[in-house]
């Protein structure tokens, strides 16, 4: 194998200095996941300046929705993402929806994040292979829209998508949450002619919707 593509996660920069975030932004991670992604980083680079070998990391935001065929989706055990934990409130098989911080120096006080669709992950690698294969070299690119959308905005999406009020929950600030991760995306666009085809915050909820409408009694 000589070219390589690595599911690599924004969690690298840590705490960020300055939002949207550049590839070339310090990478201080303050989690053990995201210490492990980017240990891989680090070792590619290692192996790719002693052998005939080239990758691209590509460091996600937000993966988010499901299959617009609805033959895949987002299932987790325990489940911990905001949109399918949402999508189970509004089902009625969770009582309630928690909201950790509402005192974030965001527009609603909720923290935000850069959601990227699961179909346009899918075609960046298709794009990374491309690139690689065509001898264009090794790379690290950021993987997001460039687009934040807080938690409250993710609450009331689903609840248009459902035509139900969500019982939600506050809570305190979870340690280590940074108020704001949004991407800048332009050596995504600039290097791999990438372009998010499904990754408004609409397209999003409604395939996650349909598919775990479709699917809940097989995930729950």
């Amino acid at each position: 194998c000589t070219n390589f593509v690595f599911s690599s996660s924004c969690s690298t920069y840590g705490k960020p200095e300055k939002v949207p975030i550049r590839e070339d932004h310090p990478q201080k991670p303050i989690s053990p996941y995201g210490t492990s992604k980017l240990m891989v980083e680090q070792i590619l680079g290692d192996y790719s300046e002693a052998y005939d070998f080239n990758y691209i990391s590509l460091r996600y935001f937000n993966a988010a929705g499901a299959d617009p065929e609805n033959e895949i989706g987002e299932a987790h055990n325990p489940e911990t993402h905001l949109v399918p934990l949402a999508i189970f409130t509004a089902l009625g098989f969770r009582k309630e929806i928690s909201v950790f911080g509402t005192d974030y120096e965001t527009p609603d006080g909720s923290a935000v994040r850069d959601y990227t669709h699961v179909v346009d992950i899918s075609s960046a690698h298709v794009s990374s292979l491309e690139h690689l294969r065509s001898g264009k070299g090794s790379n690290s690119i950021n993987l997001g829209t460039g687009q934040g959308y807080s938690v409250l905005e993710i609450i009331k999406a689903v609840e248009r998508a459902s035509g139900k009020k969500l019982p939600v929950v506050y809570g305190e600030r979870r340690l280590g949450d940074p108020a704001t991760l949004v991407a800048y995306p332009d050596k995504a666009i600039e290097l791999l002619n990438w372009k998010p085809k499904y990754s408004s915050l609409e397209a999003i909820i409604s395939t996650a919707w349909e598919w775990h409408t479709k699917n809940i009694q097989n995930i729950v």
